[in-house]
């Protein structure tokens, strides 16, 4: 390979454009490339760790770990992903994006260490990873969370060893990745776990996978209804744990159906923690009720009422439907969607094709997504049907770009319509980009 070690980028931006351009090839799908520079870079947490994985709720559970842990007055170390407008959103200390020269300073020592080791390649999930726990271990913080990309067994941030590792959820999602059933991507979501350390899982039906794997290893596993549960009514809810119940707490600020499952799986890591993270009842009800994260079922102000939601596979695509069913009556819906063409397609349309009056569908700046002429196609495949008359109930519009799909869609809707722009990130961070200047 031809060395790279002259190109040093001098901006944020031209390191990132540098790593899209690298077309390493990829030797094997193991992690020993990944863990060789990760001893070379030194990097060691000396403090507690947990690690999410999961198909869905992976970010909403990591967000409410990080809002419970900083209201009880922790140093807290977040990786989150993807980003939406900017990359530093990936990496929290302390509550704070890290800055553009933390994140250079960080990539600098990655690509130094990546040289002194043969000029090893590293994709750009697996240098950026790299960098960001490099930069929060060196941040010193009092506990540190840890986002798994898609996967887990062979996943980039797995060359750490986690104190608690939680899986949120199992369903069919990077089939040519992780395989094509709930069992074989159960058993690549478990390869987080670590023999003698807490193993949590959300998922209220797990694999058969999941539980023998942690079994083989000799993980604790802990598993909703059985080790931890929940219940509550239309006011508050309770957790009940091994040795610890909550009682009297405040339902999650994040929007949708399945956030109380991820709220409890965070409450189970935080009760195997407790006696090095040791958190009170108020700390956890305030941290519950003030938890953000954007793009997961998010309502913005304003009419039309605007729900943006990253909803990309069936699974997530079944808890939106369910999630705009408990929102109550609006005369017409408006969907800006816009897809990966490797996705369920069929799957995420067939949950929410009678839940959508218009659908607004769009390009997205990659190759490998799905165009908006095929995403049309699929929906009329499905039985969608446009009504072609001048006050048309049912509609398909192609669009360029996300922006241009929503700003159609804003034209039309009326004040008490909705629009919910969901699918890719990039369908969302395009509409967020578009609304940038009253968005926050």
């Amino acid at each position: 390979m031809t060395s790279q070690a002259s190109q040093t980028p001098s901006t944020l931006n031209e390191w990132l454009a540098l790593l899209e351009q690298r077309h390493f090839k990829q030797i094997d799908m193991g992690l020993d490339r990944v863990m060789q520079v990760k001893e070379k870079l030194d990097i060691k947490f000396d403090c507690p760790v947990i690690m999410v994985a999961g198909t869905n709720g992976k970010g909403s559970t990591c967000a409410m770990l990080e809002s419970i842990l900083m209201r009880a007055g922790y140093r807290v170390g977040l990786y989150i992903k993807p980003h939406f407008l900017h990359f530093n959103e990936r990496a929290r200390i302390s509550g704070d994006m890290a800055s553009d020269a933390q994140l250079i300073a960080a990539f600098n020592e990655v690509e130094a260490r990546r040289i002194e080791c043969g000029e090893v390649s590293l994709t750009y999930f697996e240098f950026t990873t790299l960098a960001i726990m490099k930069l929060l271990a060196d941040a010193k913080q009092d506990v540190v969370i840890l986002e798994v990309g898609l996967g887990g067994r062979l996943d980039a941030v797995n060359v750490v060893d986690a104190d608690v590792a939680i899986v949120t959820s199992i369903d069919i999602d990077h089939t040519e990745y992780l395989g094509d059933t709930r069992e074989k991507i159960g058993f690549e979501k478990a390869g987080i776990f670590r023999p003698g350390r807490v193993a949590v899982c959300g998922d209220p039906v797990p694999p058969q996978s999941l539980i023998d794997h942690a079994e083989k290893i000799g993980a604790d596993l802990w598993l909703m209804g059985r080790d931890y549960n929940y219940q509550g009514d239309k006011q508050q809810w309770a957790y009940g744990g091994r040795g610890m119940r909550r009682n009297s707490l405040a339902y999650p600020s994040l929007r949708g159906a399945n956030q109380i499952l991820n709220a409890s799986a965070a409450l189970a890591a935080l009760e195997a923690l407790r006696e090095v993270l040791p958190v009170g009842a108020q700390e956890v009800r305030t941290g519950l009720a003030t938890v953000e994260l954007p793009g997961r079922f998010q309502v913005l102000p304003g009419q039309p009422l605007v729900i943006l939601d990253v909803a990309h596979n069936p699974h997530a695509a079944a808890t939106l439907a369910q999630n705009l069913d408990n929102m109550g009556f609006h005369p017409y819906t408006y969907a800006v969607f816009g897809s990966m063409l490797d996705k369920d397609i069929e799957g995420v349309i067939g949950h929410l094709k009678d839940k959508i009056d218009h659908w607004c569908v769009t390009d997205l700046p990659l190759p490998r997504a799905a165009t908006a002429q095929q995403l049309k196609e699929t929906l009329l495949g499905a039985g969608v049907e446009p009504e072609f008359r001048r006050d048309a109930a049912r509609s398909i519009e192609t669009f360029d770009t996300p922006a241009a799909a929503y700003a159609n869609a804003l034209s039309r809707a009326g004040e008490n319509d909705r629009i919910v722009v969901f699918g890719s990130f990039l369908t969302v961070a395009g509409v967020m980009q578009a609304r940038r200047p009253g968005l926050h």
